[in-house]
């Protein structure tokens, strides 16, 4: 009887323990994700990140970050180029304080092409996913020039999910969404492909798509009617959708990032603004149109 009572006592410290050791592992996942995910809610961090162009590399919005941080004091900046095996080489770095650095995204095969497009969305997913897990941000923009604006849309239709992070606004320069063709009647497989899939694109998203005119038909490079096609793509599926054209000095196609007008646009519509108190406000909302977004087709 004895060895019996023992032999009990002893099962339920052993029932216990085993209990124990798988409970303390549940616990700790429990607080660590929990913990994780109160980071990223909290977050105040909303970066701009930039895509440029086909044959461009990191650099290619020097000139841009410049001329916006001498408007807009305080934005660091951080410039990935995402290799072909999927690897990151960094150049640059996030401050430690700043809710809204610059994060371009470039790629080691920045050639020019429908497959090289798809193949690069792919890529720029792999460098968001780490941005993201790295920097806890819970909303981003995005500027995307030429290419980068085709890279940007791919991107929203195939990988983006709002349940993770919320775009807030794109803006897309000078990008050819029906390639070189200047007829709407001709589209392409690229421009078909992604009307097809237009349904993923998050309904809460302002977009702004700039087209530059260098001449009657665009900006020496992409057919205006090309730029034109996003609307497409865009409208009746996102929250805004306006189109832009802009046009004097620096309206051709690689020109328009250091385009005055543009660079004025991006400043207004895309960065957040300090008020009277010296704290930032949400870009366009001090404008006369009420809701940050300009009338289309201005």
């Amino acid at each position: 009887m004895i060895k019996a009572k023992w032999r009990k006592i002893l099962l339920v410290i052993v029932v216990i323990g085993a209990i124990a050791g798988i409970s303390w592992p549940a616990v700790h996942w429990m607080h660590a994700n929990v913990s994780e995910a109160k980071v990223v809610h909290n977050s105040r961090m909303e970066p701009i990140i930039l895509i440029p162009g086909s044959s461009a590399t990191q650099n290619r919005f020097n000139t841009l970050i410049t001329e916006l941080n001498q408007r807009t004091s305080g934005h660091s900046l951080l410039k990935i180029t995402v290799k072909t095996d999927g690897s990151l080489t960094y150049t640059g770095s996030i401050a430690a304080r700043d809710n809204e650095p610059y994060i371009v995204v470039a790629f080691q095969n920045n050639a020019d092409g429908y497959n090289n497009i798809k193949k690069q969305a792919e890529w720029f997913n792999i460098a968001f996913k780490k941005l993201a897990s790295t920097y806890h941000f819970n909303r981003f923009r995005g500027i995307g020039h030429s290419n980068g604006g085709l890279i940007f849309t791919l991107f929203l239709e195939k990988y983006y999910s709002s349940d993770d992070v919320s775009m807030t606004r794109l803006m897309t320069i000078g990008t050819p969404y029906n390639l070189e063709e200047s007829n709407d009647s001709n589209r392409t497989q690229m421009l078909q492909d992604m009307i097809d899939s237009r349904t993923k694109l998050p309904s809460s998203l302002t977009v702004f798509s700039l087209a530059g005119t260098e001449n009657l038909d665009g900006d020496g490079t992409v057919p205006i009617a090309s730029v034109l096609a996003g609307k497409y793509i865009f409208q009746t599926q996102v929250e805004h959708y306006t189109q832009i054209t802009v046009s004097g000095d620096d309206a051709s196609h690689s020109d328009l990032p250091q385009n005055r007008q543009i660079i004025n646009y991006i400043s207004e519509y895309m960065v957040n603004q300090p008020n009277q108190s010296g704290t930032r406000i949400q870009p366009g909302t001090q404008n006369q149109h009420g809701n940050g977004v300009p009338p289309a087709n201005e």
